[in-house]
């Protein structure tokens, strides 16, 4: 329930774009000068080059802050996410290690372990191809994350992410918000079918 999709950093309201406050802690990405001229292209060309207005996976942690519900399923071995944008599924084994060797994904590989009641979750092996936001930040495939998920209550559990690419970064910087749950009547997850234009 905020707009980082539109843009994870403090943003003015434009057409099609509300205003908001960002998720990324400090408010500073910290680029490399390389990766910054390359974000500023992404931004003069964000309707038609954002991933998603292709229909593809937004990618960790996007996916977490998209403008669409998902559900948690938990098992002792596997906790699934079901996201309502374009019927993405999640996997977060809670056994084993990671894939040997780079493997293109787009939502990453996830293994995750309990710290305390804190959910922690260790994603690599990302394709390039997503975004952070529909504004241009972005990331190589050496993108590293790292998730906590802390419950905060029954119905809002405080998320925060460590970001690192030495590709793209100068050092790892972190984002956090809360997730809420959704409380109405009848809430479910519905269609929603993505159409590239």
């Amino acid at each position: 329930m905020n707009t980082a999709d539109w843009n994870i950093q403090d943003h003015i309201g434009e057409k099609g774009v509300p205003a908001g406050r960002g998720i990324v802690d400090g408010n500073e990405i910290p680029y490399r000068a390389d990766a910054l001229i390359k974000r500023q292209e992404n931004f003069k060309n964000r309707e038609t080059a954002d991933p998603n207005s292709k229909c593809y996976l937004p990618g960790v942690p996007r996916i977490m802050y998209m403008p669409y519900p998902f559900q948690i399923a938990q098992g002792p071995k596997q906790i699934s996410m079901l996201f309502e944008y374009v019927h993405a599924v999640r996997n977060i084994f809670m056994q084993g290690s990671h894939f040997t060797g780079h493997v293109d994904l787009w939502l990453g590989d996830s293994r995750g372990h309990w710290d305390g009641d804190t959910l922690v979750v260790d994603v690599v092996d990302f394709s390039d191809t997503t975004w952070f936001d529909r504004s241009g930040n972005f990331h190589s495939d050496q993108l590293h994350v790292v998730e906590r998920y802390t419950p905060m209550g029954p119905d809002h559990i405080e998320y925060g992410a460590t970001i690192e690419d030495p590709q793209v970064f100068t050092r790892p910087w972190k984002m956090s918000m809360i997730l809420y749950r959704h409380m109405e009547p009848k809430a479910e997850l519905l269609e929603y079918e993505c159409f590239a234009y």
